[in-house]
């Protein structure tokens, strides 16, 4: 990302975006009962949502975004919590920059498919990846309209490579603010080796 897209996000978090989604994705709600608790890592993080709401379950996590307004944000709402959670500021552009496996690795809608296929690497044995995207439509709905910032159908599900798939799903579905959102979904494994 450019200087100008890292001003842009922070503009909108200073502005008060998405102050009102403090809920973790439902899809990360319905498959975390089978994740080992252990490293996780939200990235890109946003104001934390998905981070702070592992770190309440006794995750360690590490959440990664572009945004030092929106990290500020997550590292306040963490602290009044009382939850630890190692936040990092990083172009993910120019690399993420963490090192070792993860349990859970946690993508919500930040479109870079060759991202994900690199995630796979960092997926410790039986590790779970966890990921929503928008769906490229032609249906009227909420959500970005660059299709730059949304995937084909079949695309996220390829980009899992050899993992094994444990849910997916691509489907238009009524989001947790009451928006119509087409959504491309997906829970996957590390195989054990």
């Amino acid at each position: 990302m450019s200087a100008a897209d890292r001003e842009k996000w922070d503009e909108r978090y200073r502005l008060g975006a998405y102050e009102d989604r403090t809920h973790p994705s439902a899809w990360l709600e319905r498959w975390l009962s089978g994740v080992t608790v252990g490293r996780a890592l939200d990235i890109p993080c946003g104001a934390g949502r998905n981070a702070i709401y592992l770190a309440s379950r006794g995750f360690s996590v590490t959440g990664i975004d572009i945004s030092a307004v929106a990290l500020a944000r997550a590292e306040a709402t963490a602290q009044a919590r009382g939850l630890s959670v190692e936040w990092m500021r990083r172009d993910l552009d120019t690399g993420h920059g963490v090192t070792g496996t993860f349990e859970l690795i946690v993508v919500i809608h930040y479109v870079d498919l060759g991202l994900i296929a690199k995630l796979t690497d960092l997926l410790a044995p039986g590790g779970h990846l966890m990921v929503e995207l928008h769906l490229a439509t032609d249906q009227p709905v909420a959500g970005p309209q660059d299709p730059a910032y949304r995937v084909d159908p079949g695309a996220l599900r390829d980009a899992a490579g050899h993992l094994d798939i444990l849910g997916y799903g691509e489907e238009i579905v009524e989001d947790p603010d009451g928006r119509t959102v087409a959504l491309a979904r997906l829970a996957a494994r590390q195989p054990r080796r």
